[in-house]
């Protein structure tokens, strides 16, 4: 059976490559343009965007308190933040299989960047709440927006149901952690030279 995480990060796939698949259509730049104006704001705060998180959402996903749930917190701020990022972008900006770690990774021209991008996505990683989490995570967005990297966006979506529960945010944290010293690694490995030098 599929795990709850996996339905979000499901559903939240479907709903940018339908935007994505009519994004000539005036409705579908209707539709980013009302989702940009959402960040900042709580899921259901806005009557225009409920269409664009609540349509389809499995019942089981659905708020039976009032409060938003785990599950339509991660959906909308996945959305929203994806509509930001597409923006004047004339290709998708939602990268399949690229992290959170991995995307912020991607801003860095060199290991001298480190502490600076790493600071960005620490940030992040501390984030109190949603509401924290979207207001730092657009500050990320506007640079990977900057520099033309994209993210996974469902697989945020993902992350952020994780987020949300406490038996899972560690894993969450870690797993943003991993994929971005991995990918640091990777795009600028240590010479031989340089290694040695450290270890002496």
């Amino acid at each position: 059976m599929e795990s709850r995480k996996a339905q979000v990060a499901a559903y939240t796939a479907r709903r940018i490559e339908a935007l994505w698949r009519e994004r000539e259509n005036g409705a579908s730049k209707a539709a980013l343009a009302e989702l940009r104006r959402g960040i900042g704001h709580v899921p259901g705060e806005l009557p225009k965007l409920w269409g664009q998180f609540l349509m389809d959402l499995p019942e089981e996903m659905l708020s039976r308190t009032g409060e938003p749930s785990r599950e339509e917190w991660a959906v909308y701020t996945a959305l929203t933040l994806w509509a930001l990022h597409q923006q004047g972008q004339e290709t998708s900006m939602h990268a399949k299989g690229v992290s959170l770690g991995e995307a912020a990774a991607g801003l860095l021209e060199s290991r001298d960047d480190l502490e600076r991008v790493w600071r960005r996505l620490n940030v992040v990683a501390q984030a109190e709440d949603m509401p924290a989490m979207a207001y730092h995570l657009r500050s990320l967005v506007q640079l990977l927006k900057a520099s033309g990297t994209g993210m996974d966006y469902a697989g945020l979506a993902g992350d952020l149901y994780d987020f949300q529960r406490p038996e899972t945010i560690d894993q969450a944290r870690l797993r943003w952690g991993q994929a971005f010293f991995h990918t640091v690694s990777e795009r600028f490995p240590i010479k031989k030279e340089e290694q040695k030098n450290e270890n002496e």
